[in-house]
């Protein structure tokens, strides 16, 4: 598979006045001889690409009528701490300024999970290190009301700042999002300080993707899936101390003071969503913790999923799948879950692929998206307002809340021009570029 991710990668490079319209002939002549030639050549390049996406977010803002603000929480150490990216109703929101992919080191883990050499890390961190979202960096969270808390499930090979576009979206119809990041080996990398000294010295110990055999891959995915589970489960409680007024120290030591979350959650109002392997992480947090009083799975990677857990998840379960990822076998699964007396949904997006549901169909142009799996026929925002809408009119029947979600319940039945009751059919199949994606099958 490295072959065919390198030649796309370099589709993408060999393409690069497509995606950043630059001035190209204002850059100075590149000579190879003249190391001070190749250093102004790419700190040119470099701030031009940065001018570029300066006041131009790639990433959608919000639909609703809440500012969102944003920051990173980080509370214990070593690996077993909990890490996430949180975005809520802000005070007020007068800059955009929130990093989107924050480190290098994630670039090199991204260039890892593609299986290309570790300079494309490099390549990709100049590309797109300087993008940012539409979100007010650690601006104070907006008082005066109690807000659902919404635990996020990140996918394989993925991390907590690149579901950006749900994130904010949620957030800006008053919801708080915490997207995990998971220390299960699934994330390309994360990271954590091993004690408080390392912490003061922002020392910061790297985790990257655990490569898996083939011949071990059910045991370890299933042991991964569990890990996930309980790390979303450890996130809500730890929300939940501070909301009950249990001081906990951000590590990170950001601006954001995480006092103002007391008493800013509503504890009856807690669900549960994730895209992937975070929606096969969704199912097995739903059997396990019953304080998540549904769930959202986007597109969900049913390898990893137990078959004990059919008939043990009372709450309401919504697939929401892209129209090319899943298999006759994964939908047949997805069906055991429709239990007597249990509330079940299912629809399909039509035109989309399994990568409709990340922030990277946002910021790769459309022929390379195409070309990459990156984006499907469907237009990206249409899919994204598809599946943010949806989601608000499911949660909004399930954790009983007095909004106007319900304005969207069609779209939770699939009653849609895009959209797809059920699944596409049971005779599913994939196309030859998505079989060698990094989204298809066992190592999704």
């Amino acid at each position: 598979m490295a072959p065919f991710k390198l030649h796309a990668l370099f589709c993408v490079f060999g393409c690069l006045p497509l995606v950043h319209p630059l001035h190209w002939q204002d850059l100075p002549p590149f000579d190879f001889s003249s190391p001070g030639s190749v250093q102004a050549w790419f700190h040119k390049v470099q701030a031009a690409i940065s001018a570029t996406n300066s006041g131009h977010n790639k990433i959608p803002k919000g639909n609703g009528s809440y500012p969102v603000g944003c920051t990173d929480l980080m509370f214990g150490y070593a690996n077993e701490s909990v890490f996430l990216r949180l975005y809520y109703p802000a005070q007020d929101q007068d800059h955009f300024d929130t990093v989107w992919i924050p480190n290098k080191e994630y670039f090199f883990g991204l260039s890892k999970f593609l299986g290309t050499p570790h300079f494309v890390g490099n390549i990709l961190s100049f590309l797109y290190g300087s993008i940012t979202i539409p979100a007010s960096w650690n601006s104070s969270l907006r008082t005066g009301e109690k807000y659902p808390l919404i635990i996020f499930s990140h996918g394989l090979g993925a991390f907590r700042t690149i579901y950006s576009a749900i994130g904010l979206d949620l957030a800006s119809y008053g919801f708080i999002v915490a997207t995990v990041e998971h220390r299960d080996g699934s994330a390309s990398a994360t990271y954590y300080f091993e004690n408080q000294t390392a912490a003061k010295a922002e020392n910061r110990s790297w985790l990257y993707l655990k490569t898996v055999k083939e011949e071990e891959a059910e045991t370890v995915r299933k042991e991964q899936v569990w890990q996930r589970a309980k790390e979303c489960s450890h996130a809500l409680s730890t929300i939940l101390d501070i909301a009950h007024g249990s001081p906990k120290e951000n590590i990170l030591h950001s601006d954001f003071d995480v006092k103002q979350l007391k008493g800013a959650i509503d504890e009856d109002k807690i669900a549960v969503i994730g895209h992937s392997f975070g929606g096969a992480t969704v199912i097995h947090t739903l059997s396990e913790d019953q304080r998540f009083k549904c769930g959202i799975a986007l597109d969900p990677w049913m390898y990893p999923v137990s078959e004990e857990l059919y008939s043990k998840i009372p709450q309401p379960l919504f697939f929401i799948n892209s129209e090319q990822f899943q298999s006759p076998k994964d939908i047949m699964k997805m069906k055991r879950f429709y239990q007597p007396g249990k509330e079940r949904n299912m629809i399909t997006i039509r035109g989309s692929v399994h990568q409709n549901f990340v922030d990277f169909t946002f910021v790769i142009g459309k022929i390379i998206g195409n070309r990459l799996t990156l984006k499907g026929e469907i237009d990206s925002s249409v899919a994204m307002d598809l599946t943010n809408k949806a989601s608000l009119a499911f949660l909004q029947k399930h954790l009983g809340l007095h909004k106007d979600f319900n304005q969207w319940d069609d779209l939770v039945e699939g009653n849609n021009k895009n959209l797809i009751p059920g699944p596409i059919s049971d005779e599913v199949t994939l196309s030859p570029a998505l079989q060698h994606s990094p989204g298809s099958r066992n190592q999704n």
